[in-house]
């Protein structure tokens, strides 16, 4: 809490992305790890009367685990089978006891996906400096281009990324084509926000959006993100 107070507006932004995203995906796990654990325990009991039925759906959520415990309990006994009685103990068969290994992992799995408190506090802290090098920006650019000039925009691009690319403050530039063939993603990572803008008032840069006009299907995306320029240092030693 106390970065995130500190933390710039694009930071800010990133963070509460990141954490909507694990949170939607931790949800949707969790969802399908619950039906396919209440499905294992239906099969375990058997067939129930309406009562019982009932009594299930009516049960909290917060029971779940419990539940859930007890069940791995006598799971872990190598001598149980699910309808067994004193009289066939330890005569359970090589597919019941996988099943049950694939209970006891599926049940591990969701008890820690019910953490209601995660602690998502980072690896270590580290200083920001401020000043013109302590960022790096990088720039991404989407655009559809239409098919009758698909080889027409290719060329350019090539051009226009080999150029941007040899400047001294670029420290990467590269572009994917998208499934469709007709969409491309450039991205393009400088050394500082004033660095980036100069470029965009080059001879190079001025032409490519020119032919961005003139060949797209529609308008481009262009989107800027600030990184910490000794994130770049650590991944390029």
């Amino acid at each position: 809490p106390q970065e995130y107070e500190r933390a710039s507006k694009v930071d800010q932004f990133v963070t509460r992305f990141l954490l909507r995203e694990t949170v939607s995906q931790l949800q949707a796990l969790q969802s399908s790890l619950e039906g396919a654990s209440d499905t294992l325990e239906a099969q375990a009991q058997g067939p129930r009367s309406d009562e019982d039925s009932v009594g299930v759906q009516s049960r909290p959520h917060g029971s779940r685990r419990a539940g859930r415990r007890a069940l791995r309990s006598i799971g872990r006994s190598p001598t149980w089978s699910p309808g067994s009685s004193a009289s066939d103990t330890g005569q359970s068969s090589g597919a019941e006891m996988r099943w049950r290994l694939q209970v006891n992992r599926l049940q591990e799995l969701i008890d820690q996906l019910e953490c209601k408190a995660p602690k998502l506090e980072p690896l270590h802290e580290e200083e920001l400096t401020k000043g013109p090098d302590s960022h790096i920006l990088m720039a991404q650019r989407q655009v559809q281009v239409a098919e009758e000039a698909l080889q027409d925009f290719h060329r350019a691009l090539c051009c226009y990324v080999d150029f941007t690319g040899a400047q001294s403050h670029c420290l990467h530039v590269s572009a994917q084509k998208m499934l469709d063939n007709a969409s491309f993603t450039l991205y393009e990572f400088w050394q500082d926000e004033a660095s980036w803008r100069r470029h965009q008032h080059s001879a190079c840069s001025k032409a490519f959006q020119r032919i961005l006009i003139d060949y797209l299907r529609a308008p481009d995306t262009l989107t800027t993100v600030f990184f910490p320029a000794s994130w770049w240092i650590m991944n390029n030693n």
